[in-house]
């Protein structure tokens, strides 16, 4: 069983890359299974996906993971993954974008969210405990032409840690059949932004 945990600000494409990891499971052949908690979405609130992979045969009967049990966390802002990091299962990995998108709470605070930080932070708690990948995601959105791919780009650098047995081959494959064909060829080249880093 691999349980998959993406977390990321409305509009991010969390729930579209949950589909495409999804739809690359079952082409494999394993049941999955998938839930999204979305909360305040539409308004840049955060919304968080879980995968459920049987990629060993079983039967996968629930959708939900619990804190402790994420094989893989997928964060699409460092902020949503300080937040969903009890999720992570001792020896996972951590790929979280380097990108901040600054809530509304941080207008109005004294103290400024500084996503350098939080990404510090985060390698410096996980250190020893898992595998911690920090994107530069602008940089690989620039190179790939587009934000809109910032999905896609997480997804191809989790894959490139090995962390499921899931490769890049599967993650284009998944692509060709998830996303609209206007956008086919924009993801494809953000999978080979990111293989050839």
């Amino acid at each position: 069983m691999r349980n998959v945990l993406l977390a990321g600000v409305g509009g991010q494409g969390t729930v579209l890359a949950a589909k495409v990891l999804a739809q690359a499971a079952q082409e494999k052949g394993w049941q999955v299974r998938t839930a999204e908690t979305i909360g305040m979405a539409q308004r840049g609130g955060n919304v968080v996906s879980h995968v459920r992979m049987g990629d060993g045969g079983e039967e996968v009967l629930a959708p939900l993971l619990a804190h402790g049990t994420a094989d893989l966390v997928v964060a699409f802002e460092p902020a949503e993954a300080a937040r969903v990091v009890p999720f992570l299962a001792p020896g996972g990995t951590l790929v979280t974008a380097t990108t901040a998108l600054q809530p509304v709470t941080a207008a109005l605070s004294k103290t400024p969210y500084r996503a350098a930080a939080v990404v510090a932070r985060l390698q410096e708690q996980l250190a020893d405990a898992a595998t911690f990948v920090a994107v530069d995601d602008a940089a690989l959105c620039a190179q790939a032409g587009s934000r809109k791919v910032l999905n896609t780009l997480l997804l191809a650098s989790a894959l490139k840690t090995g962390c499921l047995p899931l490769d890049v081959d599967d993650l284009r494959r998944a692509i060709s059949s998830c996303v609209k064909p206007r956008f086919v060829d924009l993801n494809l080249a953000a999978i080979d932004a990111v293989a050839a880093r």
